[in-house]
């Protein structure tokens, strides 16, 4: 029988899952990642070789685990904006330059300069800035630019000129036209150095014989193109229809709806991935677990939890934010963390946090919906926060929507949607 294989490239591990043709789960396994590299303050790095290496382990123990299947197609997700530069054959010339790496500082505000207001290419974080601080600092011959999850795509079948809509939006291509826009013409970029472009989900070719003896893939398994890993998670999570949203409750909040037109405001953070002719639209607060955290442990937040009434509104106001500063669903980078009066109750205390960050999220899909994005007709939540029972409960009457928890938790089952929709295309 067949199935296929998704991979998930995080920061600290790899994660595969086998699903079948009906997307049913049949294995799922995981390998550590060494931690990243610092090497001065703002810098994030990891070697482009771990990846691969975690990433055959992955496949060789789903393999083991479902001995009677045989895989028919894989795609890849990770982490949005880590990129790295390779030589025409794939060889890594730098280290990956990490999502969350800041070292591209002034390249980031010589784009907000340039870049056209819906261009998410302005922050140093994005790919666009890592890659003209790369061709500042180094001088390679020929070099190509490729995200994470397109690199391991070109390790599995062999070619190194692809990349997907969805990870080169912050590369700064047009996902409107389908095509890299004339005002990067003005930057310092080597011909050839931008990927051609496409969906997520396209059949891209089958794995080399050199994958086959390294991953012990068949050599009919195709390889499909990948996404981010938000977008597989949005994918696993279950959105399939306009007014589907997907809220991560993590460490920060992120919100995002599926719709049939894209939104793009710079002013929020607001960005849209074209996946499966759909929009996924959304942005993201810095509220979040980080500051449950900061004050209860894992066992006092269930202990606390099970004692607190969702039916009842405490209207403490509070914003948990961590530090200074929000971005979505207000951009105020001088806004202060709101976190009294502090009730004597520890459970009203922790009612109060979770009422605070479930009256951003609302606020949060209220400003998608003022821009032109759909109103949620469900709501499916991913993260830790979605194994709360009471939060779950006090969502769902404060949003007066369904609140439901995703339908599976791991991105890797996106991605591995992917894999499917490419040999069903395929065919």
């Amino acid at each position: 029988m067949l199935y296929c294989i998704g991979i998930d490239l995080g920061t600290s591990g790899c994660r595969g899952v086998g699903i079948d043709r009906q997307g049913r789960v049949l294995a799922t396994v995981q390998h550590p990642l060494p931690p990243s590299t610092s090497p001065h303050p703002g810098w994030m790095e990891q070697s482009p070789e771990d990846w691969w290496q975690a990433v055959i382990a992955v496949i060789r123990c789903l393999q083991q685990a479902i001995p009677d299947h045989q895989a028919a197609a894989i795609a890849i997700d990770g982490t949005s904006t880590t990129l790295l530069l390779t030589d025409g054959q794939g060889r890594p010339l730098t280290a990956g330059l990490m999502y969350n790496d800041q070292r591209a500082r002034e390249e980031s505000r010589a784009l907000e300069a340039l870049a056209p207001p819906q261009a998410m290419v302005d922050s140093p974080s994005s790919s666009l800035s890592k890659l003209l601080w790369l061709l500042r600092h180094s001088s390679p011959s020929h070099p190509h630019a490729l995200h994470q999850s397109e690199w391991i795509t070109g390790r599995l079948c062999g070619r190194f000129d692809l990349g997907d809509e969805n990870n080169c939006l912050k590369l700064g291509y047009d996902p409107l036209r389908q095509r890299w826009p004339d005002w990067l013409g003005q930057l310092p970029l080597p011909p050839g150095i931008l990927p051609d472009v496409v969906p997520p989900g396209t059949p891209i070719g089958k794995v080399s014989r050199t994958c086959v003896a390294q991953t012990g893939l068949p050599p009919a398994c195709r390889v499909v193109a990948g996404t981010t890993d938000s977008t597989a998670a949005a994918l696993a999570a279950g959105a399939t229809l306009p007014g589907d949203a997907v809220t991560s409750l993590g460490s920060t909040l992120v919100c995002k709806v599926l719709s049939e037109q894209p939104l793009f405001n710079r002013e929020y953070g607001i960005y849209s991935h074209r996946i499966f002719g759909k929009w996924l639209t959304g942005g993201a607060s810095n509220v979040g677990g980080a500051v449950l955290r900061r004050y209860f442990t894992d066992e006092a937040l269930e202990s606390l939890s099970r004692q607190i009434d969702p039916r009842r509104n405490l209207c403490l106001n509070y914003y948990p934010l961590p530090a200074k500063g929000e971005r979505f669903p207000c951009n105020d980078p001088e806004m202060q963390p709101r976190l009294t009066p502090v009730p004597k109750s520890r459970v009203r205390f922790l009612q109060g946090l979770l009422e605070g960050i479930t009256n951003v999220e609302k606020t949060a899909y209220a400003r998608l919906q003022a821009l032109g994005a759909p109103a949620p007709r469900r709501i499916f939540t991913s993260g830790g926060g979605a194994k709360n029972p009471a939060w779950m409960s006090m969502r769902q009457r404060i949003l007066g929507v369904p609140v439901l928890p995703a339908n599976h938790g791991q991105a890797a089952h996106g991605a591995a949607i992917c894999a499917l929709r490419g040999i069903s295309r395929a065919q």
